[in-house]
């Protein structure tokens, strides 16, 4: 794919789509095209990360230096570092005061395939090259630079297909932590070979995306 078929067949979700319910955003973001600079991909894989009682969530710790822009405005990145080796997408949604964040866990290359290839050059496939939060945030270079950056406008956006393709959604617990988790909060595409995990995984009823 070209780029100029991306730039021509899509467009950049507004703030609006953000200032809503963390599950909702979660869910509707699989299908939409994740962009920095030149590189694009799918959205293949989210997690909805909630506030309140949600101990998995950063958020759980309250307003604190690194997690202020959780409890931001709507339609923001929040990039963090983790295990002392990986960076991690999110979008801050919501309304402002009120925290949550979507993890983006995978994405589907579509454009700049051989700039991901030099970040990436141990991934075994074109498919996996994006696969997993951390393998993703290297595959688009992203790093904690882009924490607090909106994603509204500039080079980190998020863009909707003009029509968006039908797909079918499988919902499973999320994984890769400790607490809170069997609540069923993450979602795939189903059947798209760029998601991580494993098969086997629990999951719940698919759910149909026109």
């Amino acid at each position: 794919m070209e780029w100029r078929e991306v730039a021509t067949g899509s467009r950049i979700l507004p703030r609006e789509f953000y200032d809503r319910d963390t599950v909702t955003v979660a869910r509707e973001l699989l299908g939409k095209i994740l962009v920095h600079g030149r590189v694009a991909g799918r959205i293949v894989e989210t997690e909805a990360y909630l506030g309140g009682d949600d101990l998995a969530s950063h958020s759980a710790r309250g307003i604190t230096k690194r997690t202020r822009v959780i409890f931001g405005p709507p339609g923001h990145a929040y990039v963090y570092f983790i295990y002392g080796m990986h960076e991690c997408l999110n979008f801050v949604v919501g309304p402002e005061g009120t925290p949550g964040a979507v993890l983006i866990r995978a994405a589907e290359p579509l454009v700049g395939m051989g700039v991901m290839r030099r970040r990436r050059p141990k991934a075994h496939a074109a498919m996996k090259l994006a696969s997993g939060p951390g393998n993703l945030t290297l595959a688009f270079g992203i790093t904690r630079a882009q924490n607090g950056v909106d994603v509204t406008r500039g080079r980190l956006v998020v863009r909707e297909w003009k029509p968006e393709p039908r797909f079918d959604i499988r919902v499973t617990p999320r994984i890769g932590i400790r607490q809170c988790a069997d609540l069923p909060l993450r979602f795939v595409i189903e059947g798209n070979p760029a998601v991580s995990g494993r098969a086997s995984e629990p999951s719940y009823p698919s759910l149909s995306r026109d």
